[in-house]
């Protein structure tokens, strides 16, 4: 029973990011067929949105849009490839730059929530780390417990926000990019449009089971 609870669990955590990973990487063969990049095709759809200020440039920080600088930034295999994956996850992104153009609200409060989750993660870590040193040099009772219970928030904190923003990742694939894509993509390839809008959107869900998992690994980690 133990022996399969772990693997359920392990299934739990882990499936939805390598599912993800396996779309993006099923369609991310080469196309003779298509006429342009991703970065082609993001840069295309802005100047044709009249969504102006908004610039695409390659990044090694993966895929994702930046509204701050007010850019689109795409991985080397997105920017520079001319695959379904590469069309499907630039119209995604470009999916984000009309929310924020168009003031979508869930976008706006998704972009302050990520801040403090990306600040509440580190959080965790550092007091996590730091949980049997205060309680060595301190002694006091219920120490270690309250430092723990601190950590916990801050992780559970990352996790809730990843699972909140992900309806701002829905709108991006289906309401904003699905459209665009049906213009530029061959019908043949619009199941797999669709699979890899739905991939683009879970891994934020792969990221929140990633929080707890490694909120899990700390409290062992405590324990012992």
């Amino acid at each position: 029973m133990i022996v399969l609870l772990i693997a359920f669990l392990l299934a739990v955590f882990l499936l939805p990011n390598a599912w993800a990973k396996w779309v993006l990487k099923r369609h991310a063969r080469g196309r003779n067929d298509y006429p342009g990049t991703g970065a082609e095709l993001a840069d295309h759809l802005l100047r044709r949105l009249g969504i102006e200020g908004v610039e695409v440039e390659r990044s090694d920080q993966g895929d994702h849009y930046d509204p701050q600088a007010r850019r689109v930034r795409l991985s080397p295999e997105v920017h520079d490839g001319r695959s379904l994956t590469a069309v499907t996850v630039a119209a995604h992104e470009v999916g984000h730059a009309i929310q924020h153009h168009q003031g979508y609200a869930p976008l706006l409060a998704r972009s302050r929530l990520v801040a403090v989750a990306q600040r509440a993660e580190k959080i965790g870590a550092l007091l996590m780390m730091a949980a049997p040193f205060l309680f060595i040099i301190t002694r006091l009772p219920g120490g270690l417990a309250l430092v723990v219970v601190a950590a916990v928030i801050s992780f559970g904190t990352a996790a809730l926000v990843h699972l909140v923003t992900l309806p701002v990742e829905f709108d991006a694939s289906f309401q904003r990019a699905l459209p665009l894509l049906k213009e530029y993509v061959p019908p043949y390839d619009m199941p797999g449009a669709r699979h890899v809008l739905t991939a683009c959107a879970f891994t934020y869900v792969a990221a929140s089971l990633s929080s707890i998992l490694n909120l899990g690994r700390w409290l062992v980690i405590l324990r012992r």
